[in-house]
């Protein structure tokens, strides 16, 4: 059947009778919704769950990381004790049960709180980004970042209309020296009322890899102070660093009050319990729970109850260094992968800790087209341009490390080296 509309026909309703019902959807889109593209990342995981292919793509834990005999007792144990309160309705800040506990955790890793009303729960770091995007953003603000940026920032933030000024890195990350120089650009070209947030993700980069020394974020707290900016701190990875570095969370330095530190149970607990926090001036807090209101009133009662007794048990604590140490061996069997594979023109980071190492082929290379070869071979990363939210990237890749096993981590890199000899070979 033609479609009798000029708006396009996305339904078609099949009854019993035979007749056939053209619905046009389209019209009803909202102009966000239209605006708003698919991710990368998730579209790369539906082609892998078919089987056959050994991802280095998703950012997924390795799930023998998971206490998952620990989170079986507990949840039995909170639903006995606790399931009144557990099972029902609860405030939209958090449980004052799992936020008294999350307390506890964060200072003993190095995240200042003054308070639990500068403390709130959300469903996972995603979630996260989002109420902060919705209570700070305004179509044409200014987001500093990153270049590469975390994705899930970028959608985020993008979805409000956010203009993103992306900074470069360096095996230090960001370089806040050029975010010097382009915040004293743009103050003088008159955007200084535009520009709102940096963004970053300063411990074990996502995508990058990499960890910002002390100096560095001293440096941009001191600017976020000259500037009149907040500074979003995205710091999952803090927890699974597996080398030693004297790093402080740029909010614990942070004597102004411009920061806003978010984190998330999935890298060290499951990441099916959706839970992620964050910590910043009250005021914002109280901003991003109206936003958070009209979204889910509240995140799940008896995932906040788990994860506390996970906290009072000692639980996170036993496994953390297990995790690190699983990733360590992984992260150097990429490595050691890459160094055998890989020519000497293509180079990568040496994460200290994380889930990634980030790849820059030679300038020529476009990794899309890669990819393609290397999805053929049976392997799968991300191509880099989906994280450089002004365009560029194109001749870079992300690689996980913490989700394939390690005979099959080492046989990903092969075969994506494999891949990038061919990729060469047809363009001569």
């Amino acid at each position: 059947m033609a479609c009798m509309f000029n708006r396009g026909c996305l339904g078609l309703v099949a009854y019993p009778a035979g007749l056939i019902v053209v619905v046009v959807y389209d019209r009803f889109f909202s102009s966000l919704s239209s605006s708003m593209q698919v991710s990368d990342i998730r579209e790369i995981l539906k082609v892998i769950e078919r089987g056959g292919v050994i991802s280095l793509a998703g950012g997924l834990p390795d799930p023998t990381t998971f206490p998952r005999d620990e989170i079986a007792e507990i949840a039995r144990d909170v639903v006995e004790r606790f399931g009144e309160k557990a099972l029902q309705y609860s405030p939209t800040r958090g449980v004052s049960y799992f936020l008294e506990a999350l307390r506890v955790f964060a200072e003993r890793h190095g995240v200042r709180i003054a308070s639990d009303d500068s403390l709130m729960v959300t469903v996972g770091s995603q979630q996260a980004l989002y109420l902060i995007g919705e209570s700070l953003l305004d179509p044409g603000d200014i987001v500093f970042t990153e270049e590469p940026a975390y994705l899930g920032a970028v959608q985020a933030f993008k979805a409000r209309g956010a203009v993103f000024h992306t900074i470069p890195i360096d095996e230090n990350g960001m370089r806040v020296d050029v975010l010097e120089e382009r915040l004293r650009r743009l103050r003088g070209e008159g955007f200084a009322e535009r520009m709102k947030l940096i963004y970053t993700v300063p411990t074990c980069n996502n995508p990058a890899g990499t960890t910002m020394p002390n100096d560095r974020r001293k440096y941009m707290l001191e600017l976020a102070e000259e500037f009149d900016l907040l500074i979003v701190e995205d710091d999952p990875y803090r927890f699974i660093a597996f080398e030693d570095r004297d790093v402080r969370t740029i909010k614990f330095l942070d004597g102004y009050g411009r920061t806003i530190y978010m984190s998330s149970f999935s890298k060290i607990l499951a990441p099916g319990l959706r839970l992620g926090w964050i910590v910043a001036p009250e005021p914002l807090i109280s901003r991003m729970e109206i936003v958070k209101q009209a979204i889910d009133l509240h995140t799940p009662s008896l995932s906040q109850f788990i994860a506390a007794e996970a906290i009072h048990r000692g639980v996170i604590e036993r496994h953390l260094p297990r995790i690190r140490e699983v990733y360590r061996r992984k992260r150097d069997i990429m490595l050691e992968a890459l160094q055998e594979y890989m020519p000497s023109e293509v180079k990568w980071t040496r994460p200290i800790g994380g889930m990634f190492v980030w790849v820059w082929f030679p300038s020529t290379v476009n990794t899309r087209e890669l990819f393609k070869i290397a999805l053929e071979k049976g392997v799968a990363f991300v191509p880099g341009d989906a994280f450089y939210p002004n365009g560029g990237g194109d001749n870079t890749a992300r690689l996980n490390f913490s989700y394939p096993p390690p005979h099959l981590l080492r046989e990903g890199v092969r075969r994506v080296a494999e891949a990038y000899r061919e990729y060469l070979s047809g363009r001569s």
